[in-house]
């Protein structure tokens, strides 16, 4: 009911709520957040944030669903899209990250707090949920790749998902925070970062790549 009150809401107040709360949690964690930071920007009161969402927790649930909703949207367009091989899939997904980053930069900044503070509430259901949607996805990529002749029919699928799950999540964090790159990134536009890491998996590193 809670849920169904702020959907009720012009989208305009609605979106205002959401962006508000979305600083506020990105500024100061999730146990320092204000509620009544919040509702003073907002200009209500209190009881009607806790009448949309119930509570802090239920607030930052829907920004989180809301966040996942929006990641896996460009993804499953890469996925749909028709006449790419894996790789090229591969090359938009790495860039369809950095996008997300561009233009939510307060909710991947949540997100790095998630992912490198373990007392941060409900982390292990959060990172879960990020990650089972975002394996699920590589799955299906890295499956139809398979089919496809693309990727070898002895690959082992889940240890695929893993490391590429891991080269997709690393190129993004290092794409939102620089310096975490210092010494390591090749001094290359982000496309070119992304073709040449895309590039990379197509041949590994026993293989010599092909001069394309």
């Amino acid at each position: 009911m809670t849920k169904k009150t702020f959907e009720n809401l012009p989208e305009e107040k609605q979106r205002r709520v959401l962006d508000e709360a979305t600083v506020e949690f990105a500024e100061h964690g999730y146990h320092q957040a204000s509620v009544n930071r919040i509702v003073d920007r907002l200009g209500i009161a209190k009881g009607s944030l806790f009448k949309y969402f119930g509570n802090k927790q239920g607030l930052f649930e829907h920004i989180f669903s809301s966040a996942v909703t929006g990641f896996k949207k460009p993804l499953k367009a890469i996925r749909d899209t028709p006449d790419l091989d894996f790789f090229e899939r591969m090359e938009q997904s790495f860039l369809a990250g950095t996008r997300f980053v561009d233009e939510h930069p307060n909710l991947y900044h949540i997100y790095l707090k998630m992912l490198f503070n373990e007392n941060f509430p409900l982390r292990e259901r959060f990172l879960g949920e990020i990650r089972g949607a975002h394996a699920k996805y590589l799955r299906q990529l890295i499956e139809g790749g398979i089919r496809s002749g693309q990727l070898p029919a002895s690959l082992d699928v889940d240890m695929a998902v893993f490391t590429v799950h891991a080269v997709m999540d690393r190129f993004i964090q290092g794409y939102a925070v620089p310096s975490l790159d210092n010494g390591l990134a090749p001094a290359a536009s982000l496309p070119d970062r992304a073709r040449a890491l895309a590039a990379f998996l197509r041949h590994g590193l026993a293989d010599i790549p092909s001069q394309e």
